[in-house]
């Protein structure tokens, strides 16, 4: 597209940060806005449920360096509430409007909240920079904490608040943590949380939350255990934050923006989404897919961009073998290809330690890979994924 284009990118995450940079080095000339709904400039997320927890590092170190926004209009602070296909205009929560020629959704997803939850205080959520400072401060005060939801972002911050030296009480619905990685893998992990001192009740649902002088005091499970509780952190999973594009007559495939193969919306040419907040169909599965990991939010700004602003006939698709990462004490967790996808998750190398290998596989194909501590299996297995086309037998 030679002509100089107006850009706003709604969502100030991750993915909006490399689609303004992807913008930029194009070097067209185009006239670009980042609205995002957060006072934040952009951030990175990750240490969110670790080092910002511990201590390790503080809000300010969490910033990405994004000298590119010294060239684009930013809004922060600055929800969309609404958009007009035909207007081309992104309505503000401040009753303003940003026209645009092409627009990239960018607006992530926000953490799953308790239905109905009491009107009581001591209740967290962990996905944003405020969440973390407002779950540290709490923290100050050395309280027992239940969490509840053992995916990988519950089993990081457990850690993280156990090598903080804090009672912790991981509460999870299924029979081991972090169930996307298999039951073997899960098992071990829950090992190594016991290990560390860490209270599993797995297999348990929350029956009440019950409190004292306006706060929560303790969690009764289904099973009739109660535990005592000073701080709870609701780790449930996430959300597309797409309301606003409720009326925009846009297709959402489970809340996330329905795309192409390239990244452009199913409705409407103007439009493309990237990140956590977009679905689009990969040739590795049968349905279009979400993939909630940091790389992915980052390449696939890159990819869209380029496809947003190509003839057609010049747009290439985006195919990525998905990959993912999650440290826990002394463990080194990562992950590769689309797991969801396997009909088994076999451990196939152990040792030293805690070390181990164990792939994914449909029938005899290789979908995936998991490895702990095992940096150097895991890119081999990474490169593997990516050389094979799609459909291979092993």
């Amino acid at each position: 597209m030679a002509a100089a284009t107006r850009i706003v990118v709604v969502g100030a995450g991750l993915a909006g940060l490399r689609t303004v940079e992807a913008v930029l080095d194009r070097d067209e000339g185009h006239d670009v806005t980042l609205i995002g709904d957060e006072p934040h400039a952009p951030y990175n997320r990750p240490p969110v449920s670790k080092q910002l927890l511990t201590g390790a590092m503080e809000p300010d170190e969490c910033a990405f360096p994004a000298a590119a926004l010294d060239s684009v209009r930013t809004l922060f602070g600055r929800a969309a509430t609404g958009l007009d296909r035909g207007g081309r205009q992104v309505g503000l929560d401040d009753g303003t409007s940003v026209g645009y020629d092409r627009l990239v959704v960018a607006t992530g997803r926000r953490a799953r909240t308790w239905p109905d939850p009491p009107a009581l205080s001591g209740f967290h959520l962990l996905r944003t920079l405020d969440d973390a400072v407002g779950l540290r401060a709490h923290l100050a005060r050395r309280p027992r904490v239940v969490v509840v939801g053992a995916g990988f972002i519950g089993c990081e911050a457990a850690a993280a608040l156990r090598s903080g030296g804090l009672e912790v009480d991981l509460v999870e619905m299924g029979p081991q943590p972090m169930p996307a990685l298999g039951a073997e893998i899960g098992a071990r992990t829950a090992r190594v949380h016991a290990d560390h001192g860490v209270r599993l009740h797995l297999g348990r649902t929350v029956a009440a939350f019950e409190g004292h002088d306006g706060a929560v005091s303790s969690v009764r499970l289904d099973d009739g255990t109660t535990i005592p509780a000073d701080a709870v952190l609701l780790s449930l999973g996430s959300m597309p934050n797409t309301e606003w594009l409720s009326s925009s007559g846009l297709t959402l495939h489970r809340g996330a923006v329905l795309t192409d193969v390239h990244g452009i919306s199913v409705d409407d040419p103007a439009v493309a989404a990237a990140g956590d907040c977009a679905a689009w169909p990969h040739p590795a599965l049968d349905d279009a897919v979400s993939v909630e990991h940091w790389n992915n939010a980052a390449e696939m700004a890159r990819a869209v961009v380029g496809n947003l602003l190509a003839e057609v006939d010049e747009r290439a698709a985006f195919a990525p073998v998905p990959t993912f990462w999650s440290d826990q004490y002394d463990l080194k967790i990562k992950s590769a290809g689309f797991l969801a996808s396997a009909d088994r998750i076999e451990i196939v190398d152990e040792g030293p330690g805690p070390a181990l290998v164990a792939e994914a596989r449909r029938g005899d194909e290789l979908v995936g890979v998991v490895t702990v501590n095992q940096n150097k299996r895991f890119l081999q297995y990474r490169r593997q994924l990516a050389s094979r086309p799609v459909g291979a037998s092993a």
